[in-house]
């Protein structure tokens, strides 16, 4: 089966400092992968390039087989691209209801009119329920954004990316800054995404990525170090040797 989302020999430089070099990926369809690496590894310059924030020096990224290299970023996000940030995107005086809402209107082609939309359609105002559902939002749907706890609020940014409807989503360190006492949750959360939301995870934490991944891929200065099963790159002696004098996996 072809991959959802591959790259072939992906690069991309800055001046003389090669930030990707020579990247070729696959994620599968449904899979469930996590991108690690040390600090500085090029994990988020990756992820600009495949969302489009950034342009490759050379290279390509298809998207269910369609070259979207030189795409626009809201047009891959239009063809099921979507993601999350490392500093949440989101609204602070909205309230979930609203940034839920917003997202989904949008998709269905009413962003302009969103508040009209969503009160007048009811399979808007079923659908921001079951995400709300879904993301364990439905406390809390009335209350500003800036008022919610951190996890929270992780969790409302990856149900806005998920109101996209995506094939892909790729998460970018989603328990950055959570605390522990919120982490289970959101850990949860990640877990139960369902199959046909294919995930690339980028994340430090370990406990996050041996719950949620089958596959992991190792960035290490901008090239693909190595790749495998959980147990494989757990037990690697090459994996360990680069993240000598850290954790074994910060």
């Amino acid at each position: 089966m072809a991959p959802v989302l591959e790259t072939r020999g992906l690069v991309k430089r800055f001046g003389g400092l090669t930030a990707t070099n020579d990247v070729s990926f696959r994620l599968e369809r449904g899979g469930r992968h996590a991108l690690i690496g040390p600090n500085g590894a090029g994990k988020t310059t990756f992820i600009n390039l495949l969302t489009g924030v950034l342009t490759p020096t050379s290279g390509q990224i298809l998207l269910e087989g369609k070259d979207v290299t030189h795409s626009r970023a809201e047009l891959r996000v239009r063809r099921g691209l979507a993601r999350t940030f490392q500093i949440n995107q989101l609204f602070p005086a909205m309230t979930p209801l609203e940034t839920i809402g917003l997202a989904v209107s949008e998709r269905m082609g009413g962003g302009r009119d969103w508040w009209r939309v969503t009160g007048s359609k009811r399979e808007i105002v079923d659908e921001i329920v079951d995400i709300a559902r879904r993301f364990h939002l439905m406390d809390i749907l009335d209350e500003r954004t800036s008022n919610l706890a951190y996890g929270k609020q992780r969790l409302l940014e990856i149900a806005v990316a998920f109101a996209s409807r995506p094939k892909v989503l790729l998460l970018d360190e989603p328990a950055a800054g959570v605390p522990e006492a919120e982490r289970h949750e959101l850990l949860a959360t990640v877990a139960a995404l369902p199959r046909d939301v294919s995930v690339l995870l980028i994340e430090h934490d370990m406990d996050l990525v041996f719950s949620f991944a089958d596959r992991i891929s190792v960035l290490v200065n901008g090239a693909l170090f190595t790749e495998g099963t959980v147990e494989e790159v757990s037990n690697d002696p090459k994996v360990k040797a680069v993240y000598l004098g850290e954790s074994v996996y910060e």
